[in-house]
């Protein structure tokens, strides 16, 4: 399907419910709404909130099948390498040093990545780039161990390195098929990711699925490749100081993935799953409504309390919180 056709997203089809309140100083100043998803450990939906079978763009919770598709493809990757090349790292030392070291073990040169010149996602580790006097540079972009596994699966069949983001490239191709077969569903629509990746549309149901699908895929397959490193190396995934990190370390088998514009995706591993997207897109929603959901799902434990924990500040003190709203 053509990225320049212009469709509605649900968010424009009616008014979705309120998942997350702004409250400052005891006053309900803003409010959050989105659809949200449940599935019980059969694959049934076991809770809706708002549209949950009109196509969203998952935008990163889309990386596990992206790097499904790489290993369909041939590439031999696992440990944290797989777990990279699933991430939206926060340009912490230990990603950065990866990506030099992937790049190089695939005889691949740096100019190749296609990501945009960016700072590391992580606020603290931005700071600290900033003031060693660097400058915005393609390999520092969250999605570059993304884009350097999909060079090296190109380079090892002996595909075009300089046209491996267009949606008719072989390595796109089969991550479509990855994402149709994972999802149950046929993608909607195709866009261009922030990272310059082709991006799939799909239903948040057809998310929760996938996420579903990887966590019960059978040993060695290449969805169950994935899951386990990302649940091994979850650190690779995302960073020291991020909510999937946190998750994953905290509570064995999950599987977790945030995507932008506050989409969240996760897997129990007895099946049971979960996806979300908040309709205007503030990530700083999250952490709470994650928690919030995960508890209704019967999931205990003090990290929730810690990804929950997004305070409003005034005068540099604590006023008021962002909390779950369901």
């Amino acid at each position: 399907m053509s990225s320049s056709t212009v469709t509605d997203g649900p968010a424009l089809s009616g008014m979705s419910p309120v998942l997350a309140e702004v409250v400052r100083s005891g006053f309900v100043e803003g409010r959050h709404r989105g659809s949200l998803v449940v599935l019980a450990a059969d694959g049934s939906v076991e809770t809706a909130l708002g549209d949950i079978t009109s196509p969203v763009f998952p935008r990163s919770a889309n990386k596990p099948m992206q790097a499904a598709a790489i290993l369909q493809a041939g590439l031999d990757l696992s440990g944290e390498r797989l777990a990279l090349a699933a991430a939206s790292h926060s340009g912490e030392s230990f990603h950065l040093d990866l990506v030099q070291k992937m790049l190089s073990e695939h005889g691949l040169a740096p100019e190749l990545v296609q990501t945009p010149p960016d700072l590391p996602l992580d606020p603290v580790e931005a700071e600290t780039y900033l003031a060693s006097g660097r400058v915005r540079e393609s390999l520092t972009m969250n999605c570059s161990g993304k884009h350097t596994a999909m060079l090296a699966a190109c380079a090892a069949n002996g595909w075009p390195l300089d046209s491996y983001l267009h949606p008719d490239h072989p390595l796109q191709q089969l991550t479509l098929e990855t994402v149709r077969s994972a999802s149950g569903e046929r993608v909607e629509h195709i866009g261009t990711d922030g990272c310059g990746a082709p991006l799939m549309a799909i239903s948040l149901t057809g998310l929760a699925r996938s996420f579903r699908h990887f966590v019960l895929a059978g040993a060695g397959t290449p969805e169950r490749r994935v899951a386990d490193a990302m649940r091994a190396h979850p650190e690779y995934v995302a960073g020291t100081r991020r909510p999937d990190t946190w998750l994953m370390q905290a509570l064995p088998g999950v599987l977790s993935k945030m995507g932008a514009e506050a989409v969240q995706a996760l897997a129990l591993p007895d099946g049971r799953a979960l996806a979300f997207k908040v309709d205007d897109g503030a990530s700083r929603t999250l952490g709470p409504v994650l928690a919030r959901v995960l508890r209704l799902m019967g999931v205990e434990s003090p990290v929730l309390e810690r990804i929950a924990e997004v305070p409003l500040l005034g005068g540099a003190e604590r006023v008021g919180e962002i909390r779950a709203a369901f």
